[in-house]
């Protein structure tokens, strides 16, 4: 058996999830999410070897950050979390909810009332 083919039967799920705690909560909950949403936990091998490739190509900590980011907006996919580390928005705060809205952003002014006017 060639040896790529031999590199293969050295995957299993207990495997990466055991990296995946290594590096935290987040992660874990992503790879969780790759091996269960398909068919067969195989089809979820490739995401999260690339998962585990860009833990070496950033860092783990910013992988961690990606990942709670991307469970954050709902979209843990490999492409989402490629995306926000490319993006930088991992290393941003996240915003705030929409239930929450920033007032801080209003300017001082004798016409700006707030939602309490309203209610």
């Amino acid at each position: 058996m060639p040896k790529s083919h031999q590199a293969h039967q050295n995957w299993s799920p207990g495997r990466f999830l055991n990296w995946a705690t290594d590096i935290g909560p987040a992660t874990l909950d992503v790879v969780q999410r790759q091996l269960k949403d398909r068919p067969h936990p195989e089809h979820g091998y490739r995401a999260c070897l690339g998962l585990l490739n860009l833990s070496r190509r950033y860092s783990r900590d910013r992988l961690e950050q990606a990942c709670s980011r991307a469970l954050a907006i709902n979209s843990a996919s490999y492409q989402s979390i490629t995306s926000i580390l490319k993006q930088g928005l991992d290393q941003l705060p996240l915003p705030l909810s929409e239930e929450e809205p920033e007032l801080a952003d209003l300017p001082v002014h004798t016409n700006v009332r707030g939602p309490h006017y309203y209610h």
